[in-house]
């Protein structure tokens, strides 16, 4: 319906009983060049007339800044006005508290410059896109970005909701979007509970370890929307991404084309949730001006009211009976790659800007990227301000460089500063990647300090006499990027602290990194390194430093789990009695080297020795910082 047809009674719309459909709609095309007001303008308009349905009236967007600034209110804003469109804004949540600060400061000047012309069409606002998601050990496996942790997502919700009680705003649901995983998954509930609706992103194409084809697609989707729903209790539950590739690589069983994409469309979208629940599909258009792989545009290139498939809702009946029991809730409970985005590293990624890119919601002048997959959405859907592109293929990494605008945070006595321009590397695979990535040339080098030659221990031992080679440690070639990071306290015994982007390195705190080494890099030679830049090299990193002393290095028997406490971390296997013993900022340490143990998991634990305390987040960014794997 058209929002000319609502009565509105009080601030906004969403305050009145109307049922939202509409689409997502990123920052940046495909080549990073920003959305503007008549290209945004242009976009609403075809959404509202597309042959064959009706209803699109509404927008999805994932950040308060208009791409190419730093701090100026989107033009989506005056676009939406022109055109009747209703809103669900989105504030990226995953920079850090001085980014939110900048988001909710550019929605106040919106409120300020546009008044009730723009507050009543407000359906609500998202505080972060998928966080939690990147957070998780699926997350952080498929290296999708910077999150933020559910006590940050609730603090954030809070501020938003202060900043706008006496504004025009007052009274307009505040919430938050992630991945149905994150929403069922019990140690994010005090997000439901700050949160006034839930926003759910699932797409059963990237169910790659299920059987996953257009047949199941149907069950998939509600299984994960049930499971949502008994998870969020008494909240609303939004579908605020889900749709079908038209053109791309298959995962799994699940084939991108006009025909399955009708499918699901008739099945999943006018069957179930059009007219029926708040749904933003993804997408309209996303080839502009290239065609990302894979693609879920609506309409080709150039803009048309005409679609690439029918849209009539000929074919919505539900899926067979078969087809719903193919798909159980416990087989999808129980899959690491359901509920988000496709696996690939790096949310900070935007298909909804053509191309995946990864989201690290800066807002910084330049281009930036947004967010990044997670396992079944998408290779990055959701677009931090003015992100650049990355075309993500099946089994082939690609990069994309970030800008973010400089911004420092002081957290609890840290100091924490978001420089300018990044790398990220980004692989799609399907089912999981069998390749060691190769990165993007690396960030002015520090000096090395080689610490230990020795045979890597746990690795395939070389000649009695020989010596093995020592890869070069900078991030320029192949190289293993950490799996799961724990941290363990000797302070707190029997905590499991579950999964970290940081290392926590001090007298009571030692932190355990598994690394999983592809098959096909056996016969190479695996270099354990540490990359210790100055902050001043940073771009999306930071780290507190203080006291002096050295890395202990310990390979273990077996590697941790999410589960693992001090008190049942692996016996030690080896330990490397040559590694630093006094580490200093701009240097770059090599631990061992040895053979590669081709198709294993392996675990290291790293602790301080004298008084040194060292906190930081392992980030591949130029300069990389953190514990690797170097392979040549």
């Amino acid at each position: 319906m058209h929002i000319s047809n609502i009565i509105v009674l009080g601030t906004s719309v969403a305050t009145t009983a109307a049922v939202f459909q509409g689409f997502n709609y990123g920052s940046t095309n495909t080549d990073g060049s920003a959305i503007g007001e008549d290209q945004y303008r242009s976009e609403f308009a075809t959404a509202q007339q597309l042959v064959g349905t009706s209803g699109f009236s509404s927008a999805r967007l994932y950040t308060m800044i208009q791409g190419g600034t730093s701090n100026t209110p989107t033009e989506a804003i005056p676009a939406a006005i022109n055109t009747t469109t209703s809103l669900l804004l989105g504030i990226w949540a995953s920079a850090g508290e001085a980014n939110i600060d900048n988001e909710i400061a550019t929605f106040q000047t919106a409120i300020s410059t546009y008044g009730t012309a723009f507050t009543d069409l407000i359906v609500g606002v998202s505080v972060g896109s998928e966080d939690l998601y990147r957070i998780s050990p699926t997350g952080i496996e498929n290296l999708s970005g910077v999150g933020a942790s559910p006590d940050d997502i609730v603090s954030y919700i809070g501020k938003v909701k202060n900043a706008i009680a006496s504004t025009s705003a007052k009274g307009i649901l505040v919430g938050h979007v992630d991945t149905w995983t994150a929403w069922v998954n019990g140690s994010n509930d005090a997000v439901i509970g700050a949160s006034d609706f839930i926003g759910m992103d699932a797409y059963p194409y990237f169910q790659n370890t299920m059987a996953n084809s257009i047949d199941n697609a149907y069950s998939l989707f509600f299984d994960a929307y049930d499971q949502t729903l008994s998870a969020a209790g008494n909240k609303p539950v939004w579908v605020t991404e889900t749709g079908w590739p038209v053109s791309g690589s298959e995962e799994n069983q699940a084939q991108p084309n006009t025909q399955n994409a009708k499918t699901y469309w008739d099945q999943v979208g006018c069957n179930r949730l059009f007219g029926k629940i708040n749904t933003w599909w993804y997408t309209l258009q996303d080839d502009v001006p290239t065609t990302p792989s894979p693609s879920f545009g609506i309409v080709g290139n150039p803009l048309s009211t005409n679609p690439l498939y029918d849209l009539s809702c000929s074919g919505g009946s539900s899926a067979s009976s078969s087809s719903v029991a193919s798909a159980t809730s416990s087989d999808i409970a129980s899959s690491a790659q359901a509920g988000g985005k496709a696996g690939a590293q790096g949310e900070a990624s935007a298909i909804e800007s053509g191309k995946a890119t990864v989201q690290t919601a800066s807002t910084s002048a330049g281009p930036t990227s947004a967010e990044v997959a997670s396992s079944s959405a998408p290779a990055g859907t959701g677009s931090a301000p003015a992100g650049s592109t990355v075309e993500v293929v099946k089994d082939t990494t690609v990069y994309t460089t970030l800008t973010t605008c400089p911004a420092t945070t002081i957290s609890g006595g840290e100091t924490k500063t978001y420089m300018t321009t990044s790398t990220v590397v980004i692989t799609s695979c399907s089912g999981g990647c069998p390749e060691s990535v190769s990165a993007p040339a690396s960030s002015p080098a520090a000096s090395t300090l080689v610490t230990s030659a020795s045979v890597l221990p746990s690795i395939t031992s070389v000649a009695p006499g020989s010596s093995p080679s020592v890869c070069s440690t900078g991030l320029n070639g192949q190289y293993e990027f950490p799996h799961l990071i724990i941290p363990v306290s000797n302070t707190q015994p029997s905590t499991a602290f579950g999964t970290s982007y940081n290392g926590i390195i001090d007298a009571s705190t030692s932190s355990i990194f598994n690394f999983d080494i592809p098959s096909s890099d056996v016969g190479k030679t695996c270099t354990l390194v540490f990359l210790f830049p100055e902050q001043s090299q940073l771009s999306t990193s930071a780290f507190s430093f203080s006291g002096s002393g050295g890395l202990n290095v310990s390979l273990l028997e077996s590697p941790a789990t999410e589960q693992t406490t001090y008190d049942t971390v692996s016996s030690v296997k080896d330990t490397f009695v040559n590694g630093p013993g006094d580490i200093q900022p701009g240097n770059e340490y090599v631990i061992a080297s040895g053979n590669c143990p081709a198709g294993e998991r392996v675990g290291y634990e790293v602790s301080a020795t004298g008084s040194l305390a060292l906190k930081y987040f392992q980030d591949s960014n130029p300069s990389p910082i953190g514990l690797y794997i170097v392979i040549c």
